[in-house]
This record gives structure tokens, sequence and C-alpha cells, in this order.
């Protein structure tokens, strides 16, 4: 099932990334919920220091990013984020762009998980980190397993920077955090 959740995931974000639009990993689920609708976006501050193209802004700086204490894992230094999304059952997924290699993130992510992590696809090169330091997977209250994924897009030119004007204009690697929902017990 996991396998099946991912691979449609990562179908959705490469038919979507091939027409520059922000990906929409999964569709929502049906709710009886009425959803809020979002807080209109807050002013930006005014610039203070000449920012280099090359630059790139870290998450710390986007006010809307989750924090680590959110994601139950500490975010790739230097990834900007794109954006969340209901993964149902309240849990979230976390997207996140990084202009560090595949190989580099991979890395990080086995020392911030404690894992070795599975490659789950070799075309493009996908890997997935789903223990270690995160929630163990609970089939009746969760709906994704919490996890880390690592994607690289070099082999299709860079992840389009779904912000607008926004430095890089594509990014060579992509990470996917799915935290587990609130209140789970951490693991041992």
């Amino acid at each position: 099932m996991m396998r099946a959740l991912l691979t449609a995931f990562l179908s959705t974000v490469v038919a979507v990334g091939a027409i520059a639009q922000t990906p929409q990993p999964f569709p929502r689920a049906a709710t009886t919920q009425a959803q809020k609708p979002a807080p209109p976006a807050a002013p930006a501050p005014a610039p203070t220091a000449v920012v280099q193209p090359s630059q790139v802004p870290s998450v710390a700086l986007d006010p809307n990013a989750p924090t680590p204490a959110t994601l139950g894992v500490t975010v790739f230094p230097g990834a900007q984020f794109f954006s969340s999304y209901d993964a149902g059952r309240a849990q979230r997924y976390y997207i996140f762009g990084t202009t560090a290699s595949f190989a580099e993130v991979t890395a990080y992510y086995r020392t911030q998980t404690g894992e070795r992590g599975e490659l789950v696809f070799k075309d493009p090169p996908t890997h997935m980190f789903t223990g270690g330091t995160l929630a163990r997977y609970r089939d009746e209250t969760m709906a994704f397993p919490p996890s880390v994924t690592v994607k690289d897009w070099t082999t299709s030119g860079g992840y389009p920077n779904p912000k607008i004007g926004g430095q890089p204009l594509r990014f060579p690697t992509v990470i996917m955090i799915v935290p587990p929902p609130p209140g789970t017990p951490a693991p041992r």
C-alpha cells in the first residue's frame, strides 16, 4: 500500500512538474467539516540587504514554513518551503526544494533519521526514510507512514520553482516530509 501511494504521489508530481505548476500530491479526502479559507498573505517586509541570485533563502525566512517540532525532523539546510497538502487523518505533506544534490540530501537524512532508508525508484532516484527517529506507521490512525522522501529531478531538468520570480528557477532535488498526526507517541 505504501509503495502504491508513493507511486501515485510521484506520478502526480512528475505530471504536474512537466507543465510547471505547483504539485498536488493527492486529491483531498471529502470531509464533513467546512474547510477554513487560508489567511491573507502578510505584506512582504521591506528589503534590508541585497541578496545575490546564487543565494537560496533558508526555510527560516519563510514565515509559513513548518518548524522541526511540527515535522519531527530538521529540514535540510537552505531548503525552500513550497507548500503543504492535506494527506487525510490529520496528516499533511510538506514539500521543499533544494539546490543540493540528491546524494547530499540522502546522506543528511540518513544521519537525521538514524536509518539507511530505501531506494524505492532507480530512475529517477527516489529514496524514502520511514523508520529511525520517525513515528511508527499505524494503519488505524494514519493516512500515510511518517516519512522523508528525497527525489532527484536532475534527469528532467529540475523541478520548477512554484514561486513566481523565485530563485533558483529549478531545483535538482525535492524533499517531501510527512510527519505523524499530532499526539502520536515518539518512537523509542
